[in-house]
């Protein structure tokens, strides 16, 4: 199906909407795909790599830009800039498109947006770009390696600067190109890579509370879905070949749950057992509540609690779809304690907020919108949030931390202060699950019990 919808338009819109108005990448691709469910399937995949793949590489984009323009990217209008971001992308990224497409599309739109007086320049520089792109002049790791992997792996610097200084060099690349899907070897030297792997795949839990992993396998398979086991979780799933998850009548019908197999170790690993009692603090939108309401089969209870009546709403919403009958959603702010679940869980779960570094490969824009001085914050905001919510935990029971972050001081500092403060705990377990090594989702996770 051809349409008159250009994609590269749209994409702009898109990318106006997150780098100049704030909004969330992944919640605009979102309602883009949801909007234009007709588009072909071609042109989906197009608009989704060309508008994900300018706003994870905006460092790299931007100072490729700066090497061959004499307006710094800071100082152009922004409709110029994010057209130039695009439209770089593809010819540095997308071998597909001819350059000499990439480059009059760009200059029909800056014409067509009215900046007819921009388009011999908007012309100019990508032109530059094309005959100069094997020939860039990019940073050397031997002079700075922090400007370096930054500007290679477009990922800001105070990040590079905290994983160097807490997990040397060897393991930031290793973290930098799990995230990236990248293999660089020595950051800089040639310039961007060829991306070796797709975007993190879709990956899925069964609902076993609606049918058995073959099942699904059976149903997705005659949606005309590629199913692949995961190693390890027999009732999840990486899926390829969707077009449009939401046009599938399996998850229509609550059959599984999208989750990152990291975010799946959460219940496994808290693994709460027949009539547990299970409060889960930072619920929403629920994935890790109703994977603990599906293990107990029925049995118990999950109480899923969140601070704003929008987030409760998305925790009721999947678990009316699950078809949950052992978990309710409640409205909760975590920072204030609350007297009746005094010792009552025998489970605790504490996913709390957190600067997300570990997410950066699905949600694109997070390393452009969290700073060295929000994630300090988030520190002091874990730590107080434990100190409410660990008097919840019956003696014996189990309270378990988790972020998806990549961060010591979020992390292993904050577990190590926590035992410190509330030596009634004892650490069972703790794992730091790097992009790199587990081909999923940066994740952090610690179980701790209650003395008896």
């Amino acid at each position: 199906m051809t349409t008159d919808v250009n994609t590269r338009s749209l994409a702009l819109e898109m990318l106006m909407e997150v780098n100049e108005k704030g909004q969330y990448s992944h919640l605009i691709l979102r309602q883009v795909l949801g909007k234009y469910q007709y588009l072909d399937k071609k042109e989906r995949a197009f608009l989704t790599r060309l508008f994900e793949g300018t706003v994870e590489k905006g460092i790299t984009l931007d100072y490729v830009i700066n090497c061959f323009s004499k307006t710094r990217v800071q100082r152009m209008k922004p409709l110029i800039r994010n057209l130039l971001r695009m439209s770089v992308y593809q010819l540095l990224y997308m071998d597909g498109v001819p350059d000499c497409a990439a480059i009059n599309e760009a200059v029909k739109l800056a014409r067509k947006r009215g900046f007819s007086g921009l388009s011999g320049f908007v012309n100019g520089v990508l032109r530059s770009v094309a005959r100069g792109k094997n020939n860039i002049s990019w940073p050397q790791e031997g002079k700075n390696p922090i400007e370096a992997f930054s500007v290679c792996y477009s990922v800001p610097e105070w990040i590079v600067e905290e994983w160097m200084h807490d997990y040397g060099r060897d393991k930031t690349v290793a973290i930098l190109e799990g995230l990236s899907g990248e293999t660089v070897g020595a950051a800089g030297a040639k310039g961007p890579k060829e991306t070796l792997l797709p975007k993190s795949g879709l990956t899925v839990r069964t609902n076993l509370n609606r049918c058995t992993p073959e099942e699904l396998r059976e149903r997705l398979e005659s949606e005309e879905i590629q199913v692949e086991e995961i190693p390890g979780i027999p009732y999840a799933f990486a899926l390829s070949g969707i077009d449009y998850l939401a046009g599938l009548n399996s998850f229509a019908e609550g059959l599984f749950y999208v989750q990152d197999v990291s975010s799946m170790m959460v219940a496994q690993t808290a693994a709460p057992g027949p009539g547990d009692y299970v409060i889960d603090v930072c619920a929403a939108p629920g994935g890790k509540s109703t994977h603990m309401a599906e293990l107990m089969q029925g049995t118990g209870m999950v109480e899923a609690r969140d601070l704003t009546e929008y987030k409760v709403g998305l925790i009721e919403e999947n678990r009316i779809r699950h078809g949950l009958t052992n978990l309710r959603a409640v409205q909760m702010d975590a920072l204030v304690y609350d007297e009746d679940s005094h010792e009552k869980a025998d489970v605790l779960v504490c996913d709390l907020p957190c600067s997300g570094l570990g997410v950066m490969a699905k949600k694109t824009d997070i390393r452009y919108k969290m700073t060295k001085e929000k994630a300090g914050e988030l520190v002091l905001l874990q730590r107080q949030i434990l100190d409410v919510v660990c008097d919840y935990v019956k003696p014996g029971g189990i309270l378990l931390y988790s972020t998806c972050t990549i961060r010591k001081a979020e992390n292993e500092d904050n577990v190590q202060w926590f035992l410190a403060k509330h030596p009634e705990f004892s650490l069972e377990t703790m794992r730091q699950m790097y992009p790199g090594e587990t081909g999923y989702d940066g994740f952090f996770l610690a179980k701790m019990e209650k003395k008896k």
